[in-house]
């Protein structure tokens, strides 16, 4: 048997910000939003078979610990893009820092933070 993840869900300080952004670099759509659980409101971004749910709480979420020592924290969020340069340029573009550059088996990454702090890993695998 084998599963396929469809989404995740995180909290952001602004959906709409967020889809934004992610829609220049990432090239993903929304695909739905309105109103969401705890009176929240969620936005869907991402493409034909899986996206990221991004959910703001009525109240300003509060800021993170360090995901890497917090119970069920999550570390980074990785996305594969067919050309990393691009995307790392789209990323510079968007305001964001790419960190840790890596060439390493199986084809290249880089991280960068967004403004909510979310780490996120860029990936390009060699063809």
């Amino acid at each position: 048997m084998s599963a396929i993840l469809e989404h995740a869900n995180i909290t952001v300080t602004d959906p709409q910000g967020t889809a934004a952004w992610m829609a220049d670099v990432f090239g993903w759509h929304t695909r739905w939003s309105g109103a969401s659980i705890h009176n929240g409101v969620s936005l869907h971004v991402g493409g034909a078979d899986s996206y990221l749910a991004l959910y703001q709480p009525p109240t300003p979420p509060q800021a993170p610990g360090n995901s890497y020592t917090t119970r069920g924290g999550l570390n980074h969020l990785a996305v594969v893009v067919n050309d990393i340069k691009a995307t790392e340029a789209a990323v510079v573009a968007a305001g964001f820092t790419p960190t840790n550059h890596a060439d390493y088996e199986p084809g290249l990454r880089f991280y960068f933070r967004d403004s909510d702090g979310i780490e996120y890993e860029v990936v390009q695998y060699d063809d």
